[in-house]
């Protein structure tokens, strides 16, 4: 009897206690654990048909699941953890087509770096750490892990922030309910150095409830390169709100703004999404996104057509099947509308429509 009683208190405690998960981390791979070594593995398979039919087969505009008309990998990597009381480290090599367009400017075999960090606890009664390396990037509510997110493809606005940031980070636990998180980096996804300076960000998680997450992003940096010797300061601030029923149902939404100063003038960018996913079961969920991404000077986005200026909505609707606890499979179809005529329709004729639909399984272990 007391086995039973002493079970059934921590099946209720976990129930009470279970919180809603921020997808805007990426170390949800979980991994088996040998000692003080994990090791886990990600596989992110497609098949994705761009009805344009690009004619080089690389979707625009797009660095996740963006080959047309092939099956492929969009991003694979072995996952490393060494964890003790006051040292931490991760090394996650990884490649796919997510690299192959994501990691342009990095050099060698830092293309190939997803994470790479050492961290040491700086407390002996709190839970501090400072962590030195390439590290996931804390911008918007999606990651490079299709896995946690509602819909299988990436919104636009999460293409168009850092999914990988190189520099320090320190975290620090304010109470129960609130975390933040300091960033000195060195730059806006960059391992390299472009200028010898550094930037800074900054990270609040607020769970008010056990069902409910608000973050707050921010970044501060100077965006002079070569390749952009006029640009100045990149000033930019997200915020984001996760629910989760437990149950039914699951929604996210996410709001961004960006200004970039270049000469003596600035300039934004910004974007609104909103998604939403039913459960019928335990294993079949549907799940639906719409989106607004306002670029109206092309700081973040080159258009492939020669209209100036990129102002688009998409929407979503993806489906989703859980295989068992570590894989899924989806199908998604996406459709795009832009103000401008920033899409090549597949006859040649620049448009603005444009119709996406991907096939997906993704495995972790």
């Amino acid at each position: 009897m007391k086995t039973k009683i002493t079970i059934f208190c921590t099946i209720m405690s976990t129930a009470l206690f279970a919180q809603v998960s921020n997808t805007g981390f990426a170390d949800t791979t979980g991994g088996q654990r040998i000692g003080k070594v994990t090791i886990g593995g990600y596989l992110d398979s497609y098949y994705a048909f761009n009805f344009s039919k690009p004619s080089n087969a690389n979707s625009p505009y797009f660095v996740s699941s963006n080959r047309h008309n092939e099956a492929n990998i969009n991003l694979a990597f072995i996952d490393l953890r060494y964890n003790t009381e006051n040292i931490r480290a991760r090394i996650t090599p990884g490649f796919g087509t997510y690299v192959n367009a994501n990691y342009t400017a990095e050099q060698g075999l830092l293309k190939n770096i997803i994470e790479a960090s050492a961290g040491l606890r700086i407390s002996k009664k709190k839970n501090y750490w400072l962590d030195y390396g390439v590290i996931g990037s804390p911008f918007t509510n999606e990651s490079y892990l299709s896995k946690d997110h509602l819909v299988y493809s990436r919104t636009l606005a999460a293409e168009n922030v850092p999914y990988y940031l190189c520099g320090a980070k320190l975290s620090m636990p304010l109470s129960s309910k609130t975390n933040l998180y300091l960033y000195a980096l060195n730059g806006w996804q960059q391992i390299k150095n472009q200028n010898k300076r550094l930037s800074f960000a900054s990270q609040l998680e607020y769970r008010p409830n056990n069902k409910n997450l608000v973050n707050w992003n921010t970044y501060i940096g100077d965006e002079s390169s070569a390749a952009n010797p006029q640009f100045k300061n990149r000033y930019f601030s997200d915020v984001y709100w996760i629910y989760d029923s437990g149950k039914k149902f699951t929604s996210t939404a996410c709001a961004y703004l960006g200004i970039q100063e270049i000469a003596n003038s600035r300039f934004t960018w910004w974007q609104i999404n909103y998604s939403a996913k039913y459960n019928f079961n335990t294993k079949f969920s549907v799940a639906g996104r719409v989106e607004y991404f306002n670029d109206p000077t092309n700081i973040m986005v080159t258009n492939i057509t020669p209209t100036e200026g990129f102002s688009t909505t998409s929407a979503s609707l993806c489906f989703n099947a859980k295989i068992n606890n570590n894989a899924l499979f989806r199908l998604e179809n996406r459709a795009f509308y832009a103000n401008e005529n920033a899409f090549i329709c597949n006859k040649g004729i620049d448009t603005k429509f444009l119709n996406w639909a991907m096939a997906n399984i993704t495995v972790w272990f």
